[in-house]
């Protein structure tokens, strides 16, 4: 751009004011939403369950950070197409660009405002949205019927060392009791040891497993079984009882440095659900770039005045923010299940996306 240009500087305001006010009003409309369907739908159980009015606004407080985020690209993109889309139609992007404006100088503010937006959901991803979703847990736990003691599998199964693997059936956070625990010990692809106790209570205090009862059945090399009964067991693993929560659901409550010391923690322990976690660590550094990704399609498809008017270029942006999301999830899935490596799975589609950006804005009128 020519630094001549008259009155650039409140350009880029407007432009960024119009942008964000636009995102921020869609945003804050969509959470009005989604906080009364929800509220409808759990009134019935609050009411049951006596919650206090105070903790039910604590909890939809906390309810907000996380689908502020996870609406975030979706109205970034919306937010850009629309109000460029206005700006081409009222030929105000023609008067820039003749005006000695580049096209490349008008994406700066948008730019501005994807750093705005995309720091924003970072900072949501990394520190603020693990505390809200523990106290969402925590609410759920004492006020929704269906969501009490579901962050506890009825089957669970970890490796807490190499060749080492605990099953624990029925765990009951309430009363610290399981009603069924095993210690399987592994020695190239067959058990050659167990240990089987019923009705075993944890004590956080001292970190143990205790049972009235427990018997212990080893293998020797053919396979000639050994059965021993024993009373009073007393045994500590390698095994918080934190982490016997639904991995996915455990993940989102730590923030990134406790999640990089449980990652470290998991990988020692060599436990076949780190891909789930690496997933969970990739993705909240993924989709905040994305906006960025999104505002460049978004400005480079919404500036040129096509026919069809701003109807069109919001169908085809919100046909191609849906298409990212979609394979967002789909390569999700693929890292979580080992198809593909976590980092080309989660990264891959801000590639493709980041490839139909710059050719879109290569097209863009110039």
């Amino acid at each position: 751009m020519k630094l001549g240009f008259p009155g650039f500087k409140i350009l880029d305001r407007y432009i960024l004011r119009k942008f964000l006010a636009t995102y921020f009003f869609a945003i804050a409309m969509i959470i009005i939403i989604v906080v009364l369907f929800d509220y409808v739908e759990k009134v019935d159980d609050f009411t049951e369950l006596h919650a206090p009015l105070g903790a039910v606004v604590d909890y939809y407080l906390n309810f907000i950070p996380y689908f502020v985020n996870q609406f975030s690209c979706l109205f970034t993109f919306i937010a850009c197409i629309f109000f460029t889309s206005k700006l081409a139609y009222q030929t105000e992007i023609v008067a820039m660009l003749s005006g000695g404006m580049s096209f490349r100088r008008l994406m700066w503010p948008y730019f501005l405002g994807a750093l705005i937006i995309g720091s924003l959901s970072l900072c949501l991803n990394l520190w603020v949205i693990p505390i809200t979703q523990g106290n969402i847990v925590e609410f759920e736990a004492q006020y929704n019927k269906r969501r009490q003691n579901v962050q506890f599998d009825r089957h669970i199964y970890r490796q807490v060392e190499p060749g080492t693997y605990v099953y624990i059936r029925g765990y009951q956070n309430s009363s610290k009791r399981a009603t069924f625990f095993a210690i399987e010990h592994h020695e190239q692809g067959t058990i050659n040891g167990l240990l089987e106790a019923a009705d075993v209570t944890f004590d956080p205090e001292t970190k143990r497993w205790t049972a009235p009862r427990y018997t212990t059945r080893e293998f020797d090399s053919l396979e000639v079984e050994t059965f021993t009964q024993y009373r009073n067991l007393d045994t500590l693993i390698n095994l918080d009882v934190n982490e016997l929560g639904n991995v996915n659901e455990l993940v989102k409550t730590m923030n990134i440095h406790a999640l990089n010391d449980f990652i470290d923690q998991q990988q020692a322990k060599g436990s076949d659900s780190i891909n789930l976690i690496l997933v969970e660590k990739h993705a909240r550094y993924a989709y905040p770039l994305g906006t960025f990704i999104l505002t460049l399609i978004a400005v480079s498809l919404s500036s040129r005045k096509v026919r069809g008017g701003t109807g069109l270029h919001i169908g085809v942006g919100i046909a191609l923010c849906f298409s990212y999301i979609l394979f967002y999830r789909f390569f999700e899935e693929f890292a979580k299940s080992g198809s593909l490596p976590v980092g080309v799975a989660i990264w891959l589609p801000n590639l493709i996306y980041l490839v139909i950006a710059i050719y879109l804005y290569r097209k863009a009128p110039k």
